[in-house]
């Protein structure tokens, strides 16, 4: 496992030390594993060449805002494909999946004109509500309705026994056992979210509403080379919050994935 480990954690440690490393150090091959002389003065450039601080709320917000919305709407549109018997419900679902097989760079010229019409160019409007009601949320559709069918009948039938309507039946029976399933949206969403820059680069163009992946390629030279030491500080800062969210969720997350192919 060690062994294993090493193409995984090489990169990440190698991230970590290089930015307190000077360019010339972190050039130098073979690679160091740690810094002849320590430094954090990069993580001090990373807040004083542009607004970071701002930045890096914007992506946070961001992620959380359409992390929460689509396990909302995906929970709600989950449980109807898999327990609300309705026409056409198999050939709409088929239809909900092709938007996996569209890449985003064929829709982004129709979506920027759309955008652009509503005049919410330089707003982050566009990166919460449309992965929320587009195709990034085609996925997690997809895991809450392999979950919720693999539910036993039982249990809508003791809620109904009890009252419960439609509504009570999701809200406190189905949707409170859906905790692996909504822990693996939650990772894949926050960290789809959170990594995203094609949209980003189309629709913001002013520096205190970048996110992290469009402010990271802000830090250049005065000759356009990249300054990496403060490039990699910067890196390492957004990594925290992609892992803090997973080692807290690991476990749920690989439920989840797991029963998400039981049934169907």
């Amino acid at each position: 496992m060690l062994v294993l480990a090493v193409p995984f954690v090489f990169p990440t440690w190698w991230m970590a030390t290089s930015s307190m490393k000077t360019t010339s150090e972190i050039l130098r091959v073979p690679p160091s594993l740690w810094p002849e002389s320590p430094s954090l003065s990069s993580y001090t450039q990373v807040f004083e060449l542009q607004p970071f601080a701002q930045q890096y709320f914007n992506s946070l917000y961001i992620a959380a805002l359409v992390t929460v919305g689509t396990i909302l709407i995906a929970s709600l549109a989950g449980y109807a494909f898999a327990r609300i018997q309705f026409p056409g419900a198999n050939l709409l679902f088929i239809l909900v999946l092709t938007g996996l097989l569209i890449p985003s760079e064929v829709t982004i010229v129709p979506l920027f004109r759309m955008v652009n019409s509503l005049g919410l160019i330089d707003t982050h409007w566009p990166l919460i509500v449309i992965p929320i009601l587009g195709a990034p949320s085609v996925l997690a559709t997809f895991i809450m309705r392999q979950f919720f069918i693999a539910l036993p009948y039982e249990l809508e039938e003791a809620g109904r026994m009890d009252g419960l309507s439609r509504w009570g039946i999701f809200w406190k029976i189905a949707f409170p056992l859906a905790r692996p399933a909504i822990a693996a949206v939650a990772i894949f969403t926050f960290l789809k979210s959170w990594n995203m820059y094609l949209e980003p680069i189309v629709y913001l163009s002013s520096q205190e509403n970048f996110t992290l992946p469009q402010a990271l390629t802000q830090y250049v030279d005065a000759y356009g080379g990249p300054i990496w030491n403060v490039q990699l500080a910067a890196t390492t800062l957004t990594v925290i919050p992609v892992l803090v969210v997973f080692i807290f969720a690991q476990r749920q997350f690989i439920q989840g994935l797991a029963q998400t192919g039981l049934k169907g």
